[in-house]
């Protein structure tokens, strides 16, 4: 079946002589792989639109069960500042490998695909970067069931005070059941508010905002060992991050 849809370029990887093989992740079908023949060669007329973050009109061929085959493809928007900026390439880069990584094939919605489309478009217009993907990080735990509890104390049900993020106990502490988890960790209010506001907040209508340093070192913190325990994938774009960060790049 000849099927012509919208889409982004989650992963990109050489395949044979000349060829490629992209997942790409539309709004009807959800994520599917597709073999771009050719694609490798210079002058091949896919090769600009099966490069890592490319948005575009997609036409292929795709039987029941087999991989989908590329007949052709215009671009929407290329996203070269993405490749280009070592900073922006590792966020985009977690963002769609978050993305490729946790749907499983012709899994998707229209609503993630905006998502995904709207944080790309943002880390390019220099939003804040780490706030962007922590922002979908949150989405795709909410996709997976994995949501961590931040209306109230994950224990005893109680709304205040909040003092602490349990990623093994799956969401808030109060203080008075603070010491359940040992190695729960520290939060403010900014980083308590962002992480109640997260889930219900659209990718699209992320505006310039300001959020503390310390507030963003808790958000990294908290989110990183909460990915860490509930979903447990290595992922390679966040290690070049934190490779990144260790060594001030």
């Amino acid at each position: 079946m000849l099927r012509s849809v919208q889409g982004i370029v989650l992963r990109s990887m050489d395949y044979g002589e000349g060829n490629k093989i992209i997942s790409l992740f539309t709004p009807e079908l959800g994520k599917v792989s597709i073999m771009a023949r050719g694609a490798k060669k210079m002058k091949s007329r896919h090769a600009a639109v099966t490069q890592l973050f490319t948005y575009g009109d997609f036409v292929f061929f795709k039987q029941s069960g087999q991989m989908g085959t590329l007949n052709s493809a215009e671009i929407i928007e290329a996203h070269h500042a993405l490749r280009e900026d070592l900073y922006m390439s590792a966020y985009a880069s977690y963002l769609v490998e978050l993305t490729d990584k946790m749907l499983g094939d012709e899994e998707g919605s229209s609503y993630l695909f905006e998502q995904v489309k709207a944080g790309l478009a943002a880390i390019e217009e220099g939003k804040d970067m780490q706030i962007v993907v922590h922002l979908y990080e949150m989405k795709m735990f909410d996709l997976a069931g994995y949501l961590p509890v931040t209306d109230a104390c994950v224990s005893c049900g109680a709304e205040s005070p909040i003092t602490a993020f349990s990623p093994a106990m799956g969401g808030i502490l109060c203080a008075r059941c603070r010491h359940k988890d040992p190695v729960a960790i520290p939060i403010g209010e900014g980083a308590l508010k962002l992480l109640k506001l997260f889930p219900r907040m659209d990718m699209r209508r992320l505006g310039t905002i300001k959020v503390k340093e310390e507030t963003k070192a808790q958000l990294k913190q908290c989110l990183r060992a909460y990915m860490d325990v509930h979903v447990g994938i290595q992922w390679k774009a966040r290690g070049f991050i934190e490779q990144m960060e260790k060594y001030n790049i």
